[in-house]
């Protein structure tokens, strides 16, 4: 029980405590207690001396002197050894320096008197010297001790911070993982009524349309495009599904040769307007290279469906080269939107428009802020009414030229 006890650690507090004291008993604090601790210094000094003198022990009385200047200074302090020197320096003058019992000296002792005194003024220097040092030592050690001790408290509760973080962390994305499979399986679910009434709608409108008015021929074509839409959202909800699922397979990446391509893809279906396009140099990223062109096409397809009532069109593809990372931006002169709005774009089926004004899902720019996290990057947009709008997103870049990477052109 006691080696238990023993191999415990010692509390930070405790320590300073025990640090605090024992300094207090190392050293007298009172000046009558200091200064009358030297006198008896010298007092017993002077008696072993005289002890080792009754004996026939010689030149003797030097050392026993000088130890108690050393012991007066290193408890009692500086004023106390000056005392003791004083003290000892008569005491060796009136006992053992001829004429004896007479603080006269002779001419013949007074370089040996001299020594004793140069020699007791140096070790009480030295002793106080070293006592100083020793107590800086010994408080740099008690601080050194009381540091690490918060440290290890402080790495103590980091690492207790961090298990609870990873649990968290686990249980977000066993959540996520069971939402994104729940969405998955209703709009899987979804299909089959929908189909149904996709193709019953069409039945009724070819083998009754004769039999129907003119309003209620409009309310079959309202039930298909209604059917058609969502069957667009479920589509765009399950690609939303599988990319949180789809593993990552990150390669270089050169973003000018794949803007391009995606520009010369939409540039098919756009060639009968009049869009200015403005394609400015861009880096070679790391990432997955088709997710990164799903990203491109969001944006670059956003951007030609909004400057739809523009002529000219103006869109402009171009980067920004920071240290670690590289910005890539889409800006268009389209319909822009209120910045007031801006937290809303990129959430699933948050639409600033109306359905009727342009067509989309609401889920193409959430698809785009998933695949850019994904990545380790952000996306975020600036824009105003009817003056356009510029979506940028940032990506790190490729990896040293020197690694073997496979490379996506």
């Amino acid at each position: 029980m006691m080696t238990e006890l023993a191999e415990q650690p010692v509390p930070a507090g405790v320590r300073l405590g025990l640090a605090y004291w024992n300094q207090e008993f190392q050293r007298i604090h009172s000046p009558v207690l200091r200064y009358g601790f030297a006198v008896v210094s010298v007092a017993i000094a002077l008696g072993v001396a005289f002890a080792f003198q009754h004996y026939q022990f010689r030149d003797v009385e030097l050392p026993v002197l000088t130890l108690a200047i050393a012991v007066t200074t290193w408890y009692a302090g500086a004023g106390p050894s000056v005392l003791a020197v004083l003290l000892s320096s008569a005491s060796f003058d009136y006992f053992f320096t001829e004429p004896l019992y007479s603080l006269s000296i002779s001419t013949r002792d007074l370089p040996y008197f001299l020594i004793f005194v140069a020699w007791a003024a140096i070790v009480a220097s030295f002793s106080a010297v070293r006592r100083r040092i020793e107590d800086n030592l010994r408080q740099a050690r008690d601080k050194l001790q009381v540091e690490v001790e918060q440290r290890r408290h402080r790495e103590d509760e980091i690492r207790k911070l961090n298990q609870e973080l990873g649990k968290r962390a686990a249980e977000l994305e066993a959540s996520n993982k069971e939402l994104e499979s729940f969405a998955y399986s209703v709009s899987h679910d979804l299909r089959a009524p929908l189909r149904h009434m996709v193709g019953y709608s069409e039945l009724l409108q070819k083998q009754a349309s004769s039999l129907l008015d003119d309003k209620s021929q409009r309310f079959i074509r309202t039930i298909l495009d209604s059917a058609k839409k969502m069957g667009n959202l479920i589509d765009d909800l399950l690609a939303f599904s599988r990319i949180g699922r789809a593993e990552t397979r990150a390669t270089k990446v050169d973003l000018e040769q794949l803007v391009k391509d995606v520009v010369a893809e939409i540039g098919q279906d756009t060639r009968r307007r009049n869009i200015a396009w403005k394609i400015g140099t861009l880096p070679v990223c790391y990432g997955d290279r088709s997710m990164l062109k799903l990203v491109v096409v969001n944006l670059v397809s956003n951007a030609t469906k909004f400057t739809r009532m523009r002529k000219p069109a103006e869109i402009e593809i171009g980067c920004v080269d920071r240290d670690e990372e590289v910005e890539v931006f889409v800006r268009d002169n389209g319909a822009g939107f209120d910045m007031q709005y801006v937290d809303k774009l990129f959430g699933v089926f948050q639409r600033l428009h109306l359905a009727e004004q342009f067509e989309g899902t609401g889920i193409g720019l959430a698809t785009v802020q998933r695949i850019v996290h994904r990545h380790g990057g952000k996306v975020w947009a600036e824009g105003a009414v009817d003056q356009g709008a510029t979506f940028t997103f940032s990506l790190p870049k490729a990896r040293a030229a020197g690694e073997r990477t496979a490379i996506a052109p």
